[in-house]
């Protein structure tokens, strides 16, 4: 009998970390190769399912960062510890870690864009002898919007670290400034090798993309993902769908020279 890839598994909830009021990390058992980049389908029976990508890997459990944005998350929020949620994936395709290594890394990222990135930062934070230099520029709205403070504050340890506050309410602690306003500052010592990972809202991926190419980095070496994009996870519904590409199956992760085709 073939496989009835609609149909999830059920999920126990292992961990929940609260990051805002309205974003949480929910820990979910999970044993099986996952790429950071990559996503899950997470539903619950009678209240529907949604798309979320994945935010950390560890052996046995895997992360996911959920805002709460609507009906299913909402339910979702409800869930406790030891309780469970029902998965289907993981879908896509990722970030490999191998396209990075031994090379100069900057990765810039804004709001929740953060999240399905958080493996690969996590990863060269923790072997920073496997890159020539780790550099993340993250933004949020707010302070009050920061996801994943203990995790910044260990990677600033072996990385270089600009978090900055679209507004900091004052708080001269924070940076201040959109992520774009910090690329001209990059330092970047090989622009024929170094790679760049770009993820977060639309134009501010847009904008992002074009500062990079100002600044020097070959198309090639620039990665973005559509993860906003992302529907059903097997390419059935269409809604993932620009042009011939379909988000879900051949996404969400795409290379800026094929990525920048897909305008939507």
């Amino acid at each position: 009998m073939a496989e009835n890839y609609y149909v999830p598994f059920k999920s126990e909830v292992k961990d929940i970390i609260k990051h805002t009021e309205l974003e949480y990390t929910f820990r979910m058992g999970y044993s099986g190769f996952v790429l950071p980049g990559q996503f899950f389908q997470v539903s619950i029976p009678h209240y529907g399912e949604v798309p979320i990508s994945v935010s950390g890997i560890e052996d046995g459990v895997i992360d996911l960062t959920i805002r709460r944005v609507g009906k299913v998350t909402a339910e979702v929020f409800e869930r406790e510890k030891n309780g469970a949620l029902f998965l289907r994936g993981p879908y896509g395709n990722g970030f490999r870690l191998e396209n990075y290594k031994d090379k100069e890394l900057f990765v810039i990222a804004g709001g929740t864009g953060v999240s399905p990135v958080r493996g690969v930062i996590d990863y060269f934070a923790s072997h920073a002898d496997e890159v020539k230099g780790l550099t993340l520029v993250a933004g949020f709205k707010t302070p009050k919007d920061i996801l994943f403070r203990d995790d910044f504050t260990r990677w600033q340890k072996t990385a270089n670290i600009i978090l900055t506050t679209d507004n900091n309410g004052g708080d001269s602690s924070y940076k201040q400034g959109l992520v774009t306003e910090y690329i001209p500052g990059l330092e970047v010592k090989d622009f024929g090798t170094a790679q760049a990972i770009v993820v977060g809202p639309p134009p501010m991926m847009r904008f992002t993309v074009k500062g990079l190419l100002e600044k020097g980095f070959a198309e090639k070496n620039i990665w973005i993902s559509h993860e906003r994009k992302m529907c059903c996870g097997l390419g059935k519904c269409g809604h993932c769908r620009i042009n011939d590409t379909y988000v879900c199956i051949n996404g969400p992760v795409f290379n800026y020279e094929q990525g920048k085709l897909l305008v939507d």
